[in-house]
């Protein structure tokens, strides 16, 4: 397809791709980069506060979750909007601190965190949300041999079923994440936790993501707060004071329109779960993927222009090692594609049907198959949209193929071709690569 150059975001898009072209960030001796538009992630944080604040006047959280973009520039960049981290690793710990993410804007989630973690998080004042009956156990002797300030709560499982995406539906009868609490016995253990733990004051709940409808993340947030209720009523006093309802917007790959949006969510919540409005709760959310997603391109070098069977194929550096789950999944994570000509002008023409291949040795290794495209050629230049998230930030090294540079990108009149670009990673080394393969025990098996 052509860039859909009557949206902002395409506007920028395609500027920042002739850009990145002239002053060499993408070119033959570097065929693949990824690009981030700062000014569309500002935006799309701008647009999540002020659709909570609409929804309660209570403190509001906003905790990125980390996974979506492991990078420390990124999470800096969201801090700097007014977000905190949630973590769910001590990788993921370490970068929202190498990013200036203070402890008290910093939530712990992971359904095996090991005590040296629980340690850590209460020693720094991080919210923790315990994940079961025996990681509850570690936490009454941790806080019993230390005074914290950590906020500490439960997940549970509200069991509401599933989206279409069945690897990302985290509320299923039989998900691995909290106490699901459909199941005989657990809510009253649940209600007995509490009242047993007077520091035990939040309760948290995720549905899923991709693929999960808004009236089911809405089920699952009312099912969180009907359970919080029922706590306080017979603990006599206000001890759940804060709900962590978790993210899971999902995301439109089909065009540049960013829907559904933050503020439908939360008119939706309004409705569904209207207790939420008086401010009695404070809210955390964990969005991830619909704060980045839109505004992330991998851009990549037509290496060859070739044919089988009839068909035009393009292959490019881009492929599983960036798009994995595209690549392994694609019914369930199409990509949309942009042409662009060498000089990063979007390409014109008539559209052939073709597919778009990536570098790595196995047949499925394509980002698009059947697509319909202006016809590509040796040196134009592809564009994977929507990959801001889950994309170029979580490489997986098939082939030893290196990650790509990451570079933030800004309009500004003064640099060359009106854009400024900020390095946010380095493009990897194939030295790097030799080091991270073990290059320096090469005797060890000898």
């Amino acid at each position: 397809m052509a860039t859909e150059s009557a949206s902002p975001a395409a506007r920028r898009r395609d500027l920042a791709v002739r850009a990145a072209v002239s002053q060499g960030l993408v070119g033959p001796g570097r065929p693949v980069v990824a690009l981030l538009d700062t000014a569309g992630v500002r935006a799309s944080c701008a647009s999540l506060r002020a659709a909570f604040a609409d929804l309660s006047p209570a403190p509001v959280l906003h905790a990125f979750a980390v996974k979506a973009c492991p990078l420390v520039p990124v999470l800096r960049l969201l801090h700097a909007c007014g977000l905190g981290a949630e973590v769910a690793s001590p990788g993921e710990l370490a970068l929202a601190r190498a990013a200036g993410v203070p402890p008290s804007r910093t939530v712990l989630d992971s359904p095996a965190k090991t005590p040296a973690e629980l340690r850590e998080a209460l020693a720094l004042g991080i919210a923790v949300n315990a994940d079961n009956p025996q990681e509850l156990a570690r936490l009454d002797a941790l806080v019993a041999s230390a005074p914290t300030s950590s906020p500490l709560g439960l997940r549970v499982n509200p069991q509401v079923g599933a989206g279409a995406i069945g690897a990302l539906s985290t509320a299923t009868a039989t998900s691995k994440f909290g106490v699901a609490l459909r199941d005989e016995g657990a809510r009253d253990f649940v209600v007995r936790a509490f009242l047993d733990r007077p520091w035990l004051t939040r309760l948290h709940t995720h549905t899923g993501s991709q693929g999960v409808p808004l009236a089911l993340m809405a089920e699952g947030v009312r099912a969180a707060f009907e359970l919080a209720e029922e706590v306080n009523a017979k603990a006599g006093r206000r001890q759940v004071d804060t709900l962590d309802i978790g993210g899971g917007l999902p995301v439109n790959f089909a065009s540049d329109a960013e829907t559904p949006a933050f503020a439908d969510y939360a008119r939706l919540l309004a409705g569904a779960v209207p207790g939420l409005r008086d401010g009695r709760y404070g809210l955390v959310t964990e969005f991830g993927r619909s704060l980045l997603a839109k505004h992330g391109t991998v851009l990549s070098r037509v290496e060859y222009a070739k044919s089988a069977g009839g068909r035009p194929i393009a292959v490019t550096h881009a492929g599983a090692q960036l798009a994995t789950r595209t690549v392994y999944d694609p019914a369930s994570w199409p990509l949309r594609i942009a042409a662009y000509g060498p000089d990063g002008t979007p390409k014109e023409g008539p559209e052939v049907v073709q597919d778009v291949a990536g570098p790595a040795c196995f047949a499925g290794d394509l980002l698009a198959a059947g697509r319909p495209l202006p016809l590509l050629e040796q040196g134009d230049l592809v564009a994977a949209l929507d990959t801001g998230a889950y994309y170029f930030a979580t490489h997986y090294a098939y082939n030893s193929l290196p990650r790509p540079g990451v570079h933030g990108f800004a309009e500004d009149p003064e640099a060359a071709g009106g854009v400024r670009f900020a390095t946010m990673r380095e493009a990897q080394t194939v030295a790097e690569i030799v080091a991270e393969a073990g290059g320096g025990h090469a005797d060890a098996l000898v």
